[in-house]
């Protein structure tokens, strides 16, 4: 049997940087991933760098929403492909959730559908909390709540982060979910070893609502979002000024605030065209742009993914032209 493990939490927890840490550890090899994105445009798998793994992407909407099509019949597809050969000979699967799934359907998806259970084990679920917003973030989102409660395994991540109150988000997470084992990753790093235990996953510990949940999935067809969040995403071809992109993100930050739950980009700097900037910001929290040594594939355009409450892309689009125009008249001016 091949284990399934779900890495999920909610949006700028720390998932996919969890998750490529993860991937860069030996014991990780073999190791297939699935990945869904919640908007129009895929980053994720472009900032996730790998060797041996194996790659699969969902990218019409929450991976929850279509659980019952798209990630049964990608897992069957991949057990497929593992036989004749096709792809590396896996030997684990991780998905990581969109920040906005509920891991409830996938979780009862992987339990119930004959077939796959011919094939594969639900070994766990790892839920990423932020040390540094989730206290705000588990009062606000049921969603987030649920991703607490149904895990395993919680990790504590941004705890170094000044403001981060790892003790208090500690003390909430063990009232939503006081069976599973709590960790911390500071960076990413942690062991495998930790996480990926080959066991199955269980009800024991769980409050009564999981098993609720689950039932509940047995029979329903929809799954329905915070009705008020909405992605927007952007393409750009032309690079941006390493100055515009700076003062993008203090007017993101100044005229968004909290209602910008999750914003991030790899971006094609005029500078430094050869290596692409990395962009992330959760609310009012935005991290210094971070160099790759190289573009990770052969789309070298500027894309952006931000998911919050009353984002508009016009607004967006229209924000980068003013303020690179600016920028573009400064330099000719100074030049």
């Amino acid at each position: 049997m091949i284990p399934v493990s779900v890495i999920t939490g909610f949006l700028g927890s720390g998932k996919t940087t969890l998750l490529a840490r993860l991937l860069r550890d030996p014991g990780m090899a073999r190791t297939a991933v699935i990945i869904n994105e919640f908007g129009e445009i895929p980053l994720d798998h472009d900032l996730i760098e790998t060797s041996d793994e194996s790659f699969v992407r969902l990218s019409n909407g929450c991976l929850c929403c279509n659980v019952r099509s798209d990630l049964t019949l990608t897992l069957g597809e991949l057990a497929a492909r593992r036989k004749a050969g096709s792809v590396p000979p896996f030997e684990r699967v991780v998905i990581e959730t969109s920040g906005l799934a509920d891991p409830a359907p996938i979780l009862q998806a992987l339990m119930a559908d004959g077939e796959l259970n011919g094939v594969y084990a639900l070994d766990g679920v790892i839920t990423v909390v932020d040390a540094l917003l989730g206290l705000n973030t588990l009062e606000q989102h049921e969603t987030s709540r649920r991703q607490a409660a149904l895990a395993d395994r919680i990790v504590l991540t941004k705890s170094d982060l000044q403001g981060a109150r790892p003790d208090a988000v500690a003390q909430r997470v063990g009232e939503v979910n006081s069976g599973a084992r709590l960790l911390q990753a500071v960076r990413g790093d942690i062991s495998p070893t930790l996480l990926f235990t080959g066991g199955s996953y269980g009800l024991s510990g769980k409050s009564a609502d999981v098993s609720d949940w689950l039932a509940h999935e047995m029979h329903a067809h929809t799954h329905a979002h915070e009705s008020d969040i909405a992605s927007v995403s952007i393409v750009r071809d032309e690079p941006l000024h390493a100055v515009t992109l700076a003062l993008l993100l203090c007017a993101l930050a100044e005229n968004c605030g909290a209602d910008l739950l999750r914003m991030k980009g790899i971006v094609n700097v005029a500078e430094d065209p050869q290596r692409p900037a990395v962009i992330h910001g959760v609310q009012h929290v935005y991290h210094a742009p971070a160099w790759l040594p190289r573009w990770p594939s052969a789309d070298r355009r500027t894309r952006l993914v931000l998911i919050g409450r009353k984002l508009r892309a016009s607004w967006v689009r229209a924000l980068i032209e003013l303020l690179e125009q600016e920028v573009t008249r400064e330099s000719a001016r100074h030049g």
